[in-house]
């Protein structure tokens, strides 16, 4: 027990550290990339007990029960439905070991522990997941104008000035497909590559 509780206290219980491109095919994470959908890991940290894998289109959290078991969990949030707040690193104390990522995606909260000798990386995993938080906020702020388009249009129907009836279906289909392409397309960019390239230089 005092040995547990002086490991917590000086940040060695499980402290994770960034594994390069060189050891990304070695990390269980790669068994569950989307490859054929040309997705691929950009930054990943590795704990005795889990790997936090950032690809271009989403997290890959392999979450490990205990460091000395092999049971897995395997969660997925990609970006285009997980929004990205919260960002921040909280810096090591004079005894600490270890420096902490913190962020969330909708309503679930990472804490990541990693040992501080990795402190310039995890500088560019900061600046990637804010900049993916904006693009995200923009992108929401766009889909609901589009849906207010779409309500302007109702009204003009509703005025009885909207093309006759037998242009109606035409109309319909057309505004449908526009929308459905404005909101699942154009305003929500679901593969950050641009920003992981510009980000991260490990």
């Amino acid at each position: 027990m005092f040995k547990r509780l002086a490991a917590e206290a000086l940040g060695i219980s499980d402290i994770g550290v960034i594994i390069g491109p060189a050891d990304y095919a070695k990390v269980d994470a790669d068994d569950y990339l989307f490859s054929e959908d040309g997705e691929q890991i950009f930054f990943l940290i590795k704990s005795k007990k889990d790997e936090y894998c950032f690809t271009n289109l989403a997290l890959i959290h392999v979450d490990g029960d205990s460091a000395v078991s092999s049971k897995r969990s395997i969660k997925r949030y990609d970006y285009a439905s997980h929004a990205v707040t919260g960002v921040s690193i909280e810096t090591a104390g004079t005894l600490d070991m270890d420096i902490e990522l913190k962020f969330r995606l909708d309503d679930t909260v990472f804490s990541i522990d990693i040992k501080k000798t990795f402190i310039e990386q995890l500088k560019d995993i900061y600046k990637a997941l804010i900049s993916i938080g904006k693009q995200q906020r923009r992108d929401a702020v766009c889909r609901d104008n589009a849906l207010r388009t779409l309500d302007a249009t109702a009204s003009v129907h509703k005025l009885n000035i909207a093309p006759g009836a037998g242009g109606l279906v035409s109309t319909y289909g057309e505004l449908l497909e526009a929308v459905n392409t404005a909101m699942l397309d154009t305003y929500t960019k679901r593969d950050f590559s641009d920003v992981f390239t510009k980000y991260i230089h490990n």
